[in-house]
């Protein structure tokens, strides 16, 4: 379902936006469709808080690791010792 939007602008505003539309070759209700689609995309989709309650919940866990070498070389040892059927 399609909603009207509304939106006062003044004259000068108007008439940027008019010829924005026009070097687009669109109408003035697409582009500013077009505005406020590329508006939303900035947006983050996660407020901050969230991102860094998940930052720092992952870096609290302890993984092992080695040296980036040593772990190809097993990953190729494990190929070659259990080669798949």
């Amino acid at each position: 379902m399609s909603k009207r939007l509304q939106v006062i602008l003044d004259e000068e505003e108007m008439q940027a936006i008019q010829e924005a539309a026009r070097l687009h070759r669109t109408t003035v209700a697409e582009w500013v469709r077009q505005a406020l689609r590329a508006a939303r995309r900035r947006e983050p989709h996660t407020e901050a808080t969230r991102k860094l309650a998940a930052i720092r919940l992952s870096a609290a866990h302890s993984f092992p690791t080695a040296d980036i070498e040593q772990i190809l070389t097993e990953i190729d040892k494990g190929y070659t010792e259990n080669p798949a059927k």
